[in-house]
């Protein structure tokens, strides 16, 4: 289960990196091409665009696994032990059901611009592709909601994996 679960985690850094740096090197491509070559490429920019955004997409299950995810703990902070774990239960089922309709509605989404035969405008890159990334990026972040949820079950520290240093 822990090669499974370094497997997973490795997975999700190499894609997510990937894809930022991918998008991030295509933007310096472009400025390139047409600030000292004057040759602008008019691709660049709609494809940067979309391969970042897949990146910062699976990116939000990588900043849960570390608890780098934006939250407001000025309740939580005050709350008794009893009160915290309560809140970390209840908070963890809602982001599990918020997660699944995010899901749902994601391939949803693809499930349309599929039979829509929607491409993008300059690329013509079918937009079933683009917006694929809901729900992958839905699903991988429910499994990282259900496994917190089981280490609260577990009677687990509640707290997220420590990243590497």
């Amino acid at each position: 289960m822990k090669k499974l679960k370094k497997l997973w985690s490795f997975l999700e850094d190499v894609s997510a990196g990937t894809f930022f740096f991918t998008g991030i090197t295509l933007i310096f491509y472009g400025v390139m091409m047409r600030y000292i070559f004057n040759d602008p490429k008019a691709w660049v920019e709609e494809l940067s665009r979309y391969i970042i955004i897949w990146g910062v997409f699976l990116g939000f299950s990588i900043a849960l696994r570390y608890n780098h995810h934006i939250q407001v703990d000025i309740l939580y902070d005050k709350l008794s032990a009893t009160g915290r774990r309560i809140l970390d239960y209840f908070s963890t089922i809602i982001s599990i059901l918020f997660c699944g309709i995010y899901t749902y509605y994601g391939v949803t989404l693809v499930s349309n611009r599929y039979y829509s035969k929607m491409l993008s405008l300059d690329v013509g890159i079918p937009m079933w592709i683009v917006y694929l990334i809901l729900p992958i990026s839905g699903l991988l972040f429910l499994f990282r909601f259900i496994e917190r949820l089981i280490k609260l079950i577990r009677g687990k520290d509640a707290n997220y994996d420590n990243p590497i240093t």
